[in-house]
């Protein structure tokens, strides 16, 4: 069986892009045939695939909605039909815009994989319209929680394609080093954007900052907000204590080095860097949002749960962790291990199989 991802830019380095490959090169494992139709980008992309995954850029740049529409349905009907498609998976539901006039009349199994919830729709309108195709011309949708399945189901009528919840999986398995008060560090990953919000994270710390001084805040990540929030660093008076890192693909040292993990994110869909935080077994404080930090988070017992967007609740929580005995501090961390368990790739795989194959 042939399986292709349509995906906007397979160069970025974010969880989306992330996930896309870890799932990929796990069908080239089961002997699946793999492509990445990337719309835009050139060179290498920035995670590892599998030598067999044949990766077609259709653009060098970013593509205009309006300018290249009939130029992107060209481009993705065209790969399909040349590499004798079976499967296309949509990587965000922005593309079925392009990729369900690109299939019309094609015996092709098209699925639409959601990477955010239902509620945002990232200030982008040609979003919402990719929805409603979704619900009526693709063969499934894949959401990543149940949460957000239900959001689809209450938020669209006349929906005839299936809808299905099936979590992102965990990108580390089985991971022996456990967390360390001793480090007195806490972590956070993520694009430096509006959706992050790691203008409350400083915010919070703040607070942090006047009770334990000794600790510091690495913030791991790059993009369009990262001056704004330096400066605002400067302004909080929190930069000797507040380190940003740039994005790095050795990550791993960073989780192994930190204390506790900080999510202050707007919006999310299922976070990869929770679970990213928990295969390394840290406590995780984040603020409630739709979705995701509530199916991987049990208040008080792997990390703690914020109503958004309480800064002062959010520091008192990171103290919260800071103040912890030994013996509870290890709890949360073997329950952060424990409740990753649930994410591993072959219990995910197995719910992806069911769906390609039916």
């Amino acid at each position: 069986m042939k399986i292709c991802f349509l995906i906007s830019n397979i160069n970025h380095s974010g969880g989306t892009e992330r996930v896309t490959c870890i799932l990929a090169n796990q069908l080239i494992q089961l002997n699946y045939q793999v492509s990445i139709a990337s719309l835009a980008g050139e060179g290498k992309p920035y995670f590892d695939f599998n030598e067999y995954i044949q990766i077609q850029y259709l653009y060098a740049q970013k593509p205009s909605f309006t300018k290249n529409f009939l130029g992107c349905v060209y481009k993705i009907r065209s790969f399909v039909y040349r590499e004798n498609i079976d499967v296309l998976i949509d990587v965000d539901s922005i593309l079925t815009v392009f990729s369900v006039p690109a299939l019309i009349g094609m015996e092709i199994k098209h699925i639409c994989w959601e990477h955010f919830n239902f509620e945002e729709n990232l200030g982008v309108r040609f979003r919402n319209w990719g929805r409603q195709l979704a619900v009526r011309y693709c063969d499934q949708i894949i959401t990543l929680t149940e949460k957000d399945k239900v959001l689809w189901q209450k938020g669209i009528k006349n929906i005839h394609a299936k809808i299905n919840a099936i979590s992102n999986p965990t990108p580390y398995e089985n991971i022996e080093s456990f967390p360390k008060f001793e480090n007195k560090t806490a972590l956070a990953l993520g694009r430096l954007t509006y959706q992050k919000s790691f203008d409350l994270l400083l915010k919070a710390w703040v607070n942090v900052n006047e009770k334990y001084p000794d600790w510091k805040l690495q913030i791991i990540g790059s993009g369009e907000e990262e001056n704004q929030l330096k400066t605002l660093c400067n302004t909080l008076g929190i930069e000797k204590v507040v380190e940003f890192i740039p994005v790095t693909q050795n990550v791993i040292q960073y989780y192994k080095d930190a204390s506790v993990y900080c999510m202050s994110s707007r919006f999310e869909g299922l976070p990869m860097v929770l679970l990213e935080a928990q295969a390394f077994g840290l406590p995780i404080v984040s603020f409630d949002c739709n979705t995701g930090p509530s199916d991987l988070i049990v208040h008080n017992e792997n990390g703690y749960l914020v109503d958004c967007f309480d800064i002062e609740k959010f520091a008192e929580e990171i103290i919260k962790v800071i103040e912890l005995d030994e013996e509870k501090y290890r709890f949360m961390c073997e329950s952060a291990k424990k409740k990753n368990k649930e994410y591993y790739c072959e219990k995910i795989i197995k719910k992806w199989i069911d769906v390609i194959g039916n």
